[in-house]
């Protein structure tokens, strides 16, 4: 899979891609991210990106050249041996669809994934129109940018491809999976500050074990996040 950033301020990523899960998964040849710096697609001397807004308002707004610029560039670029490759464009904006588990997991479906980052005020709505396959919101809330929002979204989805995490399994009982919060876990000593781990997790019955961590599941995610027990519908399951 290929991951390209389209950002003002490229330098954000250099740490963060380049430790921990990440950083091993480009080692190894499991992921490609590359970063552009979205001035470098601009042709005047000052290198703008942005303008003030027709009809007035504060702040400024991203010009649709640049980013046009950008996007098409990036799109051209080779992406393994393959012919006609998945490439999908993504907006970074409070505006966009709430960004999921379920969507990272689609998203590990495509060959080249664009993320374009946000500022100021936002996208010139030419610029939306013309490029963004799809907009992203990572959250009810401001940020300065859409850098966090993107690596955010990098590392959500890049260690669900294949062979990136050691234990293949453990992706599979991690919090959101099955719309369920995880449950506890506990790791030596057995005794700590008078708190003791529970029984059932020393008992060695798989099954047993199964059942508490599934009900321990349950009884956290209506403790702090109902929403999740809901169907399509409204209604609890």
């Amino acid at each position: 899979m290929r991951i390209d950033i389209i950002t003002l301020f490229p330098q954000m990523f250099t740490g963060a891609f380049a430790e921990s899960i990440i950083g091993r998964a480009r080692s190894s040849g499991r992921v490609d991210i590359a970063v552009h710096n979205l001035r470098d697609y601009t042709y005047d001397r000052h290198r703008t990106v942005d303008d003030t807004p027709y009809g007035g308002g504060s702040g400024m707004v991203l010009k649709p050249e640049p980013l046009y610029e950008a996007v098409t560039k990036v799109k051209s670029l080779p992406v393994g041996f393959m012919r006609e490759p998945k490439r999908l464009t993504v907006f970074m904006t409070p505006q966009g669809q709430q960004f999921k588990q379920e969507t990272a997991r689609s998203l590990t479906g495509i060959d080249q994934l664009i993320l374009v980052c946000g500022h100021y005020e936002g996208f010139d709505e030419r610029a939306r129109v013309l490029l963004a396959d799809m907009e992203i919101s990572i959250g009810d809330f401001v940020l300065t940018g859409g850098e966090i929002p993107a690596m955010a979204v990098t590392d959500a989805v890049v260690r669900l491809l294949p062979g990136v995490l050691g234990d293949e399994y453990s992706k599979h009982e991690e919090s959101f999976t099955e719309n369920l919060l995880e449950y506890p876990h506990y790791t030596r000593p057995r005794s700590f500050m008078g708190l003791e781990v529970p029984e059932v997790l020393l008992s060695g019955n798989h099954g047993e074990i199964a059942k508490w961590r599934r009900k321990m599941a349950l009884e956290r995610t209506k403790a702090r996040r109902p929403d999740l027990l809901e169907d399509g519908s409204g209604l609890k399951r």
